[in-house]
């Protein structure tokens, strides 16, 4: 009861630094622009940082026709800005103003498509450059502003005049200088380490005294520090985090080398971490895991960064920090959540997912979990977050950990724990884990426990699920509970009916897998995908129902057909 005492307090201490962070972000929306004539504006830009991410010729030329297809949407201007128009979504919103789009441009590095980005950076300048309000500068996006305007400030300012080059400067001294004030008031998330990223990399691609570069590295360090733990995954415990880090990350690490300057201590010990992390989450079709926020990862990124991966290696068999586990033989894979929230602020993002797992073999994924949606609206980013958007069992359609309000209303977790986790090997040599987590204990009386076991040629994954009155506790009442167990199919895996029990998974390349409960009745449901490349998608599901106290347990199994 401490830890949850403890844990709740913690999210009443997120709310209070989110609290400090509105008021700093409103003294400096007044106070910054008093003391704007002293901003020191540096004469020149001295590199431009390298951009891993993908680039695609159609968004640049969309761009340069007055079309922009950001978020999921396309604003077509005629000819306005797009800074004085209604914008579609907030996520769209978001992606204009981080500028993250530049990037593109690069593909068609025209004098025309050149000119129109400057056009746009100069209108932007104009009308959010000077007013510290709104979406354009929140945390997050300023960052991705900052970062995005110094490694494609070659395509902003070819064939730009003086004037222009000297607003520019202006405009990055005045962001950078507005991050620094508000670094030390926001929670500890990843829009925080973003942030110091953002400012390490302002640092060496512009003048700055030796000092100054010095004082940044040790920011950055002290934050790496706190977010990415020893078994290199990131606290959030995110997957898809871990990727988008590191395509920051490898270019901040190769500028400080080019340029001669002592590279931060914890910077490449930290990359070198995360490497095996992001190969953990690796599916067999080469996507990463979906747990706790993360969403559809373009190959190309992932490949862009895995090319500089220099720690090799098969995948670790566990992540002990962030609670995950894989089990894996031949060319089958399972990964599985069997951990809570690291932290209250972690708290924010995490989903309700626990002792949920996802099966690739082959080349495909098999079983999956829905995923959040990149672009999607807040309903359907908290429908993402339930425990039935996972592939494991939920009671009395209930989340295993609930949505609840931080004193500024932003969803988080409620606590729960992980009351045993424990990875062994049978005598035949096959992989099993087993894990129990006390989130319907409170509500329901009961734990949930849940075992899964991998042969040693990765062609049979057998699955046991049980709900337990702990020793020594009375359930209240005697109410039958609903529980379901629910296995989310990747949309590319058609299904077929063999009996009651048994379900054939079919992938397009003629792989099949047969899922079966022996005694039960396996039903075929209509579902969501929400993390697919292209947006939400229909997809299905297999379910299992049953009936507490009557069934308490249920046990599954995946076979490889022949």
């Amino acid at each position: 009861m401490s830890s949850r005492v403890a844990d709740r307090r913690g999210a009443f201490s997120i709310g209070l630094q989110q609290a400090r962070y509105r008021f700093c972000l409103a003294w400096l929306a007044l106070r910054m622009p008093l003391t704007r004539p002293t901003l020191r504006v540096p004469d020149r830009l001295i590199v431009a940082p390298t951009d891993l991410r993908a680039t695609d010729p159609y968004i640049a030329e969309e761009i340069l026709e007055g079309r922009f297809p950001l978020a999921g949407r396309v604003l077509v201007t005629d000819g306005e800005s797009p800074f004085t128009l209604q914008l579609p979504s907030r996520g769209f919103a978001e992606r204009l103003h981080s500028f993250s789009w530049l990037r593109h441009i690069r593909t068609e590095k025209t004098d025309e498509a050149c000119a129109n980005a400057r056009s746009i950076t100069a209108n932007w300048i104009a009308l959010h450059g000077k007013r510290i309000s709104g979406i354009a500068w929140e945390p997050h996006v300023t960052a991705e502003r900052l970062i995005a305007w110094l490694s494609h400030s070659t395509v902003v300012l070819q064939g730009g005049d003086s004037v222009f080059y000297r607003r520019f400067m202006k405009s990055l001294a005045y962001q950078a200088k507005y991050l620094r004030k508000i670094a030390d008031y926001l929670p500890e998330t990843e829009t925080r380490l973003r942030l110091q990223i953002a400012l390490s990399m302002a640092a060496i691609a512009m003048p700055s005294s030796p000092a100054a570069v010095r004082r940044q590295g040790l920011k950055l360090d002290r934050e790496l520090e706190r977010q990415i733990l020893s078994d290199g995954g990131h606290a959030s415990r995110n997957p898809r985090l871990v990727l988008d880090l590191l395509l920051d990350l490898l270019p901040l690490r190769q500028t400080y080398i080019n340029l001669g300057h002592d590279v931060p201590q914890k910077l490449i010990p930290t990359i070198d971490r995360m490497y095996p992390a992001l190969r953990f989450f690796r599916h067999q079709d080469g996507d990463l895991a979906l747990f706790n926020g993360a969403s559809a990862t373009p190959a190309t990124e992932l490949l862009s960064v895995l090319r500089y991966d220099e720690t090799s290696g098969k995948p670790f068999k566990a992540l002990p920090h962030i609670h995950y586990h894989r089990l894996a033989a031949g060319e089958t894979t399972v990964i599985t959540d069997a951990g809570a929230p690291q932290s209250a602020q972690a708290a924010h993002s995490a989903h309700a997912g626990c002792l949920a797992f996802e099966m690739s073999a082959g080349r495909h994924r098999y079983i999956i979990n829905a995923g959040m949606p990149k672009f999607a609206g807040r309903s359907y980013r908290t429908l993402a977050r339930a425990t039935a958007a996972h592939s494991t069992v939920t009671l009395s359609e209930t989340s295993s950990s609930r949505l609840a309000k931080s004193p500024l209303g932003l969803a988080v977790m409620e606590p729960f724990n992980v009351v045993h986790c424990e990875r062994s090997e049978d005598a035949q040599g096959n992989d099993w884990l087993s894990a129990t987590h006390d989130g319907y204990l409170a509500a329901f009386g009961y734990l949930h426990a849940r075992e899964i076991g991998m042969n040693v040629k990765g062609t049979k994954i057998k699955g046991h699920d049980k709900f337990i009155i702990p020793e020594g506790a009375a359930r209240g009442g005697k109410k039958e509970l609903v529980a379901v167990a629910r296995f989310h199919i990747h949309p590319a895996i058609s299904l077929s009916r063999i009996d009651a029990e048994t379900i054939l998974m079919d992938a397009p390349d003629g792989e099949a897998w047969l899922f079966t409960a022996p005694g039960l009745e396996v039903e075929i449901e209509e579902d969501i995908f929400f993390a697919d490349v292209s947006g939400v998608r229909e997809t299905e599901q297999l379910t299992i129902t049953f009936t507490l106290p009557m069934v308490n347990e249920i046990r599954w199994m995946l076979k490889r057909s022949e």
